[in-house]
């Protein structure tokens, strides 16, 4: 998620330049898998008990504000007094040797791909420290280099209204930056990686942290931060769900900008600059004025 370029010349569109620092590009693919096996592993310690609560503490007779349960024939996903019926997907689906499971998520989303608590929270845990410790050393090496006072810290005509609306609707028709442009970060990224490196990461680490008895006993106040073990509980599955759609949104943003020449720049590090298209007009006015510079 990090971009480091060389503007010491002016690049043109349709040349081929360097984008990504080796560091980067295996901090992604690191935190990636990493991602990818905490959430899938997560899904399965959840269907050990498939229902989330708010305070402190929470079991079957309790009024849960979210559950995953089935009724009859019938899976069913329910949020507060608001009823989903998810047969075949969640609450009640089809083993692969067709055998009816009833737990909240199917095999093909968990690891392991069997029930089994004991080894949901060993991939769980390994994969957290391979997430925390390149997490660490990302932003370590971020401000170190001031890749995130450079590249990621929004200027003040950024934050303006007119400016991110005008950024909203450009990628609400398809209109990407070209050409050196392309190297740059717009205002809805910087916002969006800040808001995951600095609020969504560092929330979901405390509220793991917190539904661990032994945490609790070391940093009591973890508690009283998140209101209890049961709410820090709902906390870190919503941001999961928040870093879920966040990765959708960067994966349709890939697809659409060009997934041959996103995929290939954070695998070689090198970037082809997109050309300008006849009709299309600057995403931003500023980027065009520094252009002509």
């Amino acid at each position: 998620m990090a971009i480091e370029e060389d503007m010491a010349a002016e690049p043109q569109p349709g040349a081929l330049v360097k984008r990504h620092r080796i560091s980067t590009r295996l901090w992604h693919w690191t935190n990636a898998i990493a991602i990818i096996v905490l959430l899938m592993s997560g899904l399965s310690i959840f269907n050990a008990h498939p229902r989330l609560y708010w305070g402190s503490y929470g079991a079957n007779p309790d009024t849960p504000w979210l559950q995953i349960s089935n009724e009859g024939n019938r899976g069913y996903l329910q949020i507060g007094e608001t009823q989903i019926t998810t047969t075949g997907v969640l609450g009640r689906w089809r083993e692969p040797d067709g055998d009816i499971s009833t737990r909240a998520f199917p095999h093909w989303a968990t690891i392991p791909g069997y029930y089994s608590l004991a080894a949901g929270r060993l991939w769980h845990f390994f994969f957290a420290w391979i997430f925390v410790l390149s997490g660490l050393a990302y932003w370590a090496w971020s401000f170190g280099n001031r890749h995130i006072q450079r590249d990621l810290k929004p200027s003040r005509k950024e934050l303006s209204p007119k400016h991110i609306w005008n950024d909203i609707a450009s990628h609400a028709r398809l209109r990407f930056p070209t050409g050196a442009a392309a190297l740059k970060y717009n205002i809805l990224q910087k916002l969006s990686y800040l808001i995951v490196l600095f609020v969504l990461l560092p929330l979901i680490v405390l509220t793991g942290l917190t539904m661990s008895p032994m945490m609790d006993t070391a940093w009591p106040w973890l508690l009283d931060l998140f209101g209890g073990r049961q709410s820090a509980r709902s906390i870190h599955f919503i941001v999961a769900f928040l870093i879920v759609l966040f990765i959708v949104v960067h994966l349709a943003m890939v697809v659409l900008a060009g997934p041959f020449n996103e995929v290939r720049s954070m695998i070689t590090g090198k970037f082809r600059l997109p050309k300008a298209r006849g009709d299309a007009r600057p995403l931003r006015p500023e980027f065009a004025e520094e252009q002509a510079q």
